[in-house]
Parts: structure tokens; sequence; C-alpha cells
């Protein structure tokens, strides 16, 4: 990193804020926009990647004033585990539902840390998984199946 950079990870920070919420901008700009009374669907997401870029330019700017250590080691391995579990999630929620697709979700997600215990990312993942049953189809009413069509369900 050059000097001039003070704290590199306030700097790469606030490029990746940037990115994607100038991005949001760019691609909410092809959708009616409406006004604070009546909002098109592009309100919220140009408001958003507005306020996201405003947070982006904070931390890029902070970065050449504020001290701060260097960027450690990437984690290539837990990344590619989560990134695999959320995948996996997107893939099964539809088909095999919430509760399969949380639970495995879960558990694989947990198996990235270095204190993975097996007892204790079960428990977790059978508490995750009824929370989220809980939550997104109990209460909040959203349509996806609990127990899906690959397994028997609606």
């Amino acid at each position: 990193m050059p000097a001039f950079i003070r704290h590199p990870k306030d700097f790469w920070s606030g490029i990746v804020f940037l990115f994607f919420g100038l991005s949001a901008v760019y691609i909410g700009q092809e959708y009616e926009i409406g006004s604070a009374g009546r909002m098109g669907p592009a309100y919220f997401p140009i408001a958003l990647g507005i306020l996201l870029s405003l947070v982006g330019a904070a931390a890029f700017v902070r970065s050449f004033f504020r001290p701060g250590e260097a960027i450690g080691r990437i984690y290539y391995r837990e990344l590619a585990i989560v990134l695999a579990a959320v995948l996996l999630f997107g893939f099964l929620v539809r088909n095999a539902g919430l509760v399969p697709a949380g639970f495995l979700l879960i558990l694989i997600s947990s198996y990235a840390s270095d204190k993975f215990e097996l007892k204790k990312s079960l428990a977790l993942a059978v508490g995750m998984t009824l929370f989220a049953v809980g939550l997104f189809v109990k209460l909040l009413g959203l349509p996806m199946p609990i127990i899906g069509p690959w397994l028997g369900g609606n």
C-alpha cells in the first residue's frame, strides 16, 4: 500500500461500499423513482445506494487521516465454505423447504469456524431453523415451504 494510505482496511472497505452503492444508483436509474409520497420501484434501492456510497466515501477519506493496521490474512477456505452454504441454501429452499435448507446453512457455515463443535453446531442449527420458521413463515406469513416437494411437503 502507498504510504499516504494510513488505514488500509478503511480504504478497501470504502472502495467496496462505493462500488456497491454507486452500482445500485446506476442500475436503479432504469426504473421509475417516483416521489417520497408515492415511491416507485427504484426509490428504495437508489436511496440505499446513496447512503451506502456516503458511508463508503467517509471510510475512503478517513483512510488517509486515521492510522490503522494492515489487512491480515484472507481466509479463503472459510470464505468458500460460507459461500457454498449460502448457495446451497438458495438451491434448496424452494424445493426442499426452509427447514432442511436453513439447517444445512447454519451447520455448514459453522464448520468454517476454528472453534467448530458438532454438538453446539447442531443445537444452533436446530434453534435457528425453528426461529426462522417461526419468524418468516408463521409470524410474517412469507410464502415459503417449511418442508418442500422434494421431501413430501407442499
